[in-house]
């Protein structure tokens, strides 16, 4: 068994309404005016109110190298990471006292929207003057199914290490993926959901020191489920150009919720022996409006189901991997009832999907 203690969140410095967004977009995207107006109307049906941003407004209106971006990316993971962690391990609302970094035995550092050799954790781990034995896990490509996954491997590690405690890192800066000359309707999309931010998590195994801490009560991860669709690799991802990267969004997504995603939790539901009536809520990765109303609909789900999933889209758009963890963070400080069963659960490139069974103790 594992447990979750505590969360931290960080959003990027410069946020802006959608309507301030979409203003711009309106003025830079490369398409004629009577096709950029036909797809305008994207913003006003993403239920999105606002997203924060690495950089402001100004920047977006020249074009930029991958060199210039993934420079940003380095510094500015770096900073909000460490603004996650550190309110992870000190968050009075999840703990009775703040954890010290020497305490974090295992790094699981997730991201997908820059790069680094040697990787952003080992950066974080000098930086928060973590113990020299500390162990690292990176890695990349796992776009939006990364908080899940995350959350899945340090499951998956503490049971093999029940007395070490695991941080898992998000961070992501979508925005800057935004590109001047790739009029595809996957790049306009993107504009419309993207927001920058970073996320922290730690879990304890059974026998961690660190069990008596809690706050408020344990959540027990108990069980992870991955499940990838053959032969989908063109669904979801980054195609790597000279400028950065563009991204690739197929139409196809909702519809894969509604077959490919719930064929698998259907079969996750069983194997625990939940019914989805149980379940006041799901902390589900809030890709975007048509991805939450595809849940919904496969399950007749109640609207307050995936309401933490619509209150994060809407604050902050889809930040691909600390989103879900911005729903966790939601769905704790609720403080729900001893004996709450609840999954978190995302998609990303592969095309694959995770989902994670949590029971409040």
């Amino acid at each position: 068994m594992s447990y979750i203690l505590s969360s931290g969140i960080q959003v990027a410095e410069h946020s802006y309404s959608q309507s301030k967004v979409k203003s711009l977009i309106k003025e830079l995207f490369p398409l004629k005016p009577h096709e950029i107006n036909r797809l305008l109307p994207v913003f006003e049906h993403a239920n999105i109110e606002e997203r924060q941003f690495a950089m402001d407004l100004e920047w977006f209106q020249s074009e930029h190298g991958l060199s210039e971006r993934n420079q940003i990316y380095h510094e500015k993971a770096i900073e909000y990471a460490k603004d996650a962690i550190n309110t992870c391990l000190s968050n009075t609302t999840f703990l009775k006292r703040e954890v010290h970094s020497s305490e974090v035995d295992h790094v699981i550092f997730v991201s997908s929207t820059g790069i680094s050799t040697p990787t952003i954790d080992a950066y974080l781990i000098n930086e928060m003057k973590m113990k020299d034995s500390v162990k690292r896990t990176p890695i990349f490509g796992l776009g939006c199914a990364g908080g899940t996954s995350g959350v899945a491997k340090s499951y998956e590690y503490l049971k093999g290490h029940p007395e070490e405690n695991v941080l898992i890192v998000c961070v992501e800066l979508c925005s800057l993926t935004f590109q001047h000359n790739d009029p595809r309707v996957s790049n306009f999309v993107g504009t419309a959901l993207f927001g920058d931010g970073a996320s922290a998590v730690l879990m304890i195994g059974e026998k961690s020191p660190l069990r008596d801490l809690g706050q408020t009560s344990l959540i027990e991860v108990s069980s992870s489920s991955s499940r990838i669709k053959p032969d989908s690799t063109d669904v979801m991802g980054w195609r790597v150009v000279d400028s950065g990267f563009e991204v690739i969004f197929n139409k196809s997504i909702p519809r894969l919720v509604k077959d490919f995603w719930y064929n698998h939790m259907r079969d996750v539901l069983q194997e625990r022996g939940v019914e989805v009536q149980q379940l006041p809520f799901i902390i589900a990765h809030p890709g975007g409006r048509k991805v939450l109303e595809g849940y919904q609909e496969v399950f007749n789900l109640p609207e307050k189901t995936l309401e933490f999933s619509r209150d994060v889209l809407r604050k902050h758009g889809n930040m691909s991997s600390p989103t879900v963890h911005f729903v966790l963070n939601e769905a704790m400080k609720s403080k729900p009832a001893a004996g709450t069963k609840s999954f978190m659960t995302s998609l990303g490139p592969g095309f694959s999907s995770e989902i994670v069974s949590l029971e409040w103790m």
